[in-house]
């Protein structure tokens, strides 16, 4: 089978050609702007920069299966590809400790002021610790908001810095509570409750905006809120609104509601966003220039050793659909 590969490194070339040594590679992105003058690729593979539309869909008219080197599938319209008979895969896990170390990172920049430390340094040369007052972690309640693969690595590494952790899930695993020493709560009583939120739910149609305006003022007063997970999740206008009043003493996002938008501005503007999207955008840009919040371009996955993960699995993805044993497919939200 006729097979590709988009938005490649170098250093995937190797590993990919000793697998399946004619396949195409390229290093662009594919959506609907981007499209390879050669459409008889029956396999394609993409990483989550692509946007996998109906019309980047139709472009491919011999396409038997797609599978994305991420974990996260909303970037490929999933029911499309369905009704075309085309299976869809992801990588369901590559970086559980990987993305949980981040969120860390993040936590610990926040409550301690890393990065405003180094900034004042570096930038001002001031050797001074006025202002920079930090807050411990032993004691603190952590509430993680979903128990998955990821959520349970970041439990246990609450464990070693002596924190309480509370936990929401719509799947509770009360073995995993009890081994771990979490307790379940509802998602009101782990926004009333934790000095530290963190979330890790998959982005779909019932975790859209589960942060929002309607219940961001339940939130503890002076907490932080990180999210590594999806922008959606979280309502930017009420994320904003809760920074300035105060509610939030700070925010740790690699993660942002539109960061394609963000990135590929012109592109944007020229489809002629709806007003709701714009204030999404603007909202953000207003969430950059805020002193207490920390945002990362989506890298909390990236690690030398989790990119291999990802690349592997992908691999076998390939070679189970080719076997006739596919694994990891996903179905439309």
């Amino acid at each position: 089978m006729k097979i590709a590969f988009f938005e490649i490194e170098g250093w995937e070339e190797k590993p990919i050609k000793e697998r399946f040594a004619e396949s195409y590679l390229s290093g662009e992105r594919l959506n609907e702007e981007n499209l390879p003058a050669d459409n008889s690729f029956e396999i394609i593979s993409v990483f989550g920069n692509s946007r996998v539309t109906e019309k980047v869909i139709a472009h491919f008219p011999n396409l038997k299966f797609l599978t994305t080197r991420s974990t996260g599938f909303d970037h490929v319209d999933v029911g499309a590809a369905e009704k075309r008979g085309i299976s869809v895969a992801s990588v369901p896990g590559y970086g559980d400790n990987t993305v949980a170390e981040f969120a860390f990172g993040l936590i610990l920049n926040l409550t301690r002021k890393i990065y405003a430390a180094i900034d004042r340094l570096k930038e001002g040369g001031d050797f001074w610790f006025d202002g920079l007052r930090g807050t411990d972690l032993k004691g603190k309640t952590l509430g993680v908001i979903g128990t998955g693969r990821i959520g349970k690595e970041v439990i246990k590494i609450a464990g070693g810095f002596g924190m309480k952790v509370i936990a929401t899930d719509i799947y509770e695993d009360k073995k995993a509570a009890e081994d771990m020493g979490f307790k379940y709560v509802s998602l009101e009583e782990l926004l009333k409750t934790s000095d530290i939120i963190t979330i890790h739910c998959p982005y779909m149609k019932e975790t859209h905006h589960l942060i929002n305006k309607g219940n961001i003022n339940l939130i503890k007063k002076g907490a932080y809120l990180v999210n590594t997970a999806r922008g959606g999740i979280v309502e930017t206008d009420a994320l904003v609104e809760a920074l300035n009043k105060g509610i939030l003493a700070g925010a740790g996002l690699d993660v942002l509601e539109e960061e394609v938008e963000l990135k590929e501005e012109t592109v944007f503007l020229k489809e002629k966003p709806t007003s709701e999207e714009l204030r999404t955008v603007l909202s953000d840009h207003i969430l950059m220039k805020m002193p207490n919040v920390l945002i990362t371009p989506h890298t909390a996955f990236n690690s030398q050793e989790a990119v291999e993960r990802i690349l592997e699995t992908t691999l076998q993805n390939i070679e189970g659909f080719l076997a006739g044993k596919p694994v990891n497919i996903v179905r439309p939200q």
